[in-house]
């Protein structure tokens, strides 16, 4: 039975007919021990507790905060007070509820004044069509594969980038390089190596996009880079574009956001489409006497980042300048550790990029497929 088949034999409901969902339960990172139950508020998995509230499968909504997002979690889980709860799934199909609200717009029915705040008397009675279970199961089936995908991507760049961390801390922060066992070490430097600054070895926000410039332009805003990577770019035709979309960015770059250094919003540019575009609120370090994948790692240490935080300024928005990066110190190796170096990590820079693109086009076709398979558009 085809999908627009089952969809004149399904049940009109509500969506408490759905799923009926309840507030989540508050907890502190204070109130909680480490263990292996999620912790979900409404931004998704924030941290992991000894006790759970709530058996999975389940979904999970925000109430408070980002407002409407919706979560899975396969096996038991906290649901944070910020959050609604699948507390009865009506016997439902719990992967395809959790695609179905992915649909709905939850974020209309804000309740909230300064906090947006969703009620869940106000979704409960929303009029939905509910399929066959057979249908559900076929439909959840079909965009899990792709979920599956995605983890299983996400799982192999975590694991290239760890190795590449990994590496780079082994020589170059705990200092056993290869020969080290040969190598003179005076206070902490060893025998050919020199402390310098970064504005000696990279460039910084070198290259600035004119005013004047006539074309379309892929943008990178501040809230769309994650510790690591770039989640989003936005089209624009420069002359709509934010004001803000001025940097010049190339293959080997590496982005990093002045804003709030602690939460570590930085990437590296990696075969980048044409005439890509950053925020002037990104400090751009372009690779000079250094390659990309030694910068990289030598500007995202917790040394690094604790640098940065402590040269933030500002109440409200803690923010660094360029000199602040221009002037931090970094310990250069000689030429040829730096040449081994590169020489096993750019190819897992390399790889990761392939990731990372993979997992945005399945995203895309995810998406597109999404809606289409909910209103029975496509069958199944």
């Amino acid at each position: 039975m085809s999908a627009r088949l089952s969809a004149r034999h399904s049940n009109k409901g509500r969506l408490q007919d759905l799923v009926f969902f309840q507030r989540g339960f508050d907890i502190t990172q204070a109130q909680q021990t480490p263990g292996p139950y999620p912790v979900i508020s409404s931004s998704g998995v924030t941290s992991y507790h000894n006790e759970f509230k709530a058996h999975g499968p389940g979904v999970v909504i925000g109430r408070k905060g980002t407002l409407g997002s919706v979560h899975f979690s396969e096996g038991d889980y906290w649901p944070h007070d910020t959050t609604l709860w699948s507390k009865d799934l009506r016997s439902n199909n719990p992967r395809f509820v959790y695609y179905y609200l992915r649909t709905v717009n939850l974020r209309r029915f804000d309740t909230g004044n300064s906090n947006p705040t969703l009620n869940r008397n106000h979704i409960h009675n929303l009029p939905v069509l509910i399929p066959p279970l057979d249908v559900q199961d076929r439909t959840a089936d079909i965009l899990t594969a792709y979920d599956d995908l995605i983890e299983n991507n996400r799982r192999r760049m975590a694991l290239l980038e760890d190795s590449a961390r990994q590496l780079y801390r082994e020589w170059f922060v705990c200092l056993r390089f290869p020969g080290y066992e040969h190598t003179r070490i005076t206070n902490g430097v060893p025998e050919g190596w020199a402390k310098k600054h970064i504005g000696d070895v990279a460039g910084i926000n070198k290259e600035s996009l004119s005013g004047s410039y006539d074309g379309e332009i892929d943008y990178i805003d501040i809230s769309s880079v994650t510790p690591g990577s770039i989640n989003e770019t936005t089209r624009y035709d420069f002359r709509y574009a934010p004001s803000r979309a001025r940097r010049v960015v190339k293959h080997g770059d590496v982005i990093w956001s002045c804003v709030r250094p602690n939460r570590k919003s930085y990437a590296v540019i990696w075969q980048p489409a044409p005439n890509l575009i950053a925020s002037t609120g990104f400090v751009v370090i372009t690779p000079v006497t250094l390659p990309t994948s030694f910068l990289l790692h030598a500007t995202t240490t917790d040394a690094f980042v604790g640098y940065l935080t402590n040269h933030a300024r500002g109440a409200a928005y803690p923010a660094v300048v360029a000199r602040d990066f221009e002037q931090a110190d970094i310990l250069v190796p000689r030429f040829s550790l730096v040449v081994a170096f590169d020489e096993q990590v750019e190819p897992l820079l390399a790889q990761t990029s392939v990731l990372r693109v993979q997992n945005q086009k399945l995203r895309a076709a995810r998406d597109l497929l999404l809606p289409r398979l909910m209103s029975g558009e496509i069958a199944v």
